[in-house]
């Protein structure tokens, strides 16, 4: 497992511990999972975004600290937020980003996320130009989140 997977697993952990919303010190995280500072913020400003239905606040200097809050929304509103987030194109790695995400909030079920992931990979695309697949993908994903919460 890579370091940021590492790094978003614990952040995950903290917010099912503490219904959603967690207080982290950058550093001393960094110290106890044996990693450099950046790589938490990384995790932070990739993973925990609005669009993923997160709240980041940070104060800075020797006290400071980063809160990071789940945002409570219904599944209907939460996959509309998504859906409205992708813009109009979308690589592999944040579309499995996304679905991960939406695994982890329970807005779909594994299989579910295994038959879409398997519908936007490069394999299932190779038969579109490169230079369009990112696009085609953000369709397709769209679309199918869309089928899902009508």
């Amino acid at each position: 497992m890579r370091m940021s997977d590492l790094v978003a697993q614990y952040i995950m952990e903290m917010l099912e511990e503490q219904n959603g919303s967690a207080e982290i010190q950058r550093n001393e995280l960094a110290g106890s999972l044996g990693c450099v500072p950046s790589q938490i913020n990384y995790v932070i400003t990739s993973r925990f975004t609005p669009e993923q239905g997160y709240i980041v606040e940070s104060r800075r200097g020797g006290g400071g600290y980063i809160r990071i809050s789940r945002v409570k929304m219904d599944n209907g509103t939460a996959i509309m937020h998504i859906i409205n987030s992708v813009g109009d194109t979308l690589d592999k790695a944040a579309a499995e980003v996304m679905l991960n995400n939406m695994l982890q909030r329970r807005l779909m079920e594994l299989q579910t996320a295994k038959a879409i992931a398997a519908a936007l990979s490069d394999r299932t695309l190779r038969n579109v130009e490169q230079e369009k697949r990112d696009t085609v993908r953000a369709d397709l994903f769209k679309n199918m989140l869309l089928t899902l919460n009508s």
